[in-house]
């Protein structure tokens, strides 16, 4: 009989953090030709932006680039909140 090997904890945080999908992918979800809210707005802006980190996961990487680059955000907290959406859909 095989017994299958036990993960520790740093493999497991390892495997979710490897399957994790970049923030960029996650909003690409709310692109839509006639935005009705900030996050489409912000998604089909991000989308347009070739100098948007597409591969990060890193709050503090996306938000750095937003706050030097992001221009077409009406407020930060519009990253904020889409941020929010992104972590619970992760977790």
């Amino acid at each position: 009989m095989l017994r299958k090997k036990r993960e520790s904890k740093s493999e497991k945080k390892e495997r979710r953090f490897n399957m994790r999908k970049s923030f960029y992918h996650f909003l690409m979800k709310y692109r839509h030709p006639a935005p009705t809210d900030a996050i489409s707005s912000f998604a089909n802006a991000a989308f347009l932006d070739h100098g948007f980190p597409k591969t990060s996961a890193d709050y503090h990487e996306i938000s750095s680039y937003l706050e030097l680059n992001g221009q077409y955000l009406s407020s930060m907290i519009v990253f904020d909140e889409a941020w929010q959406e992104y972590v619970a859909s992760e977790s």
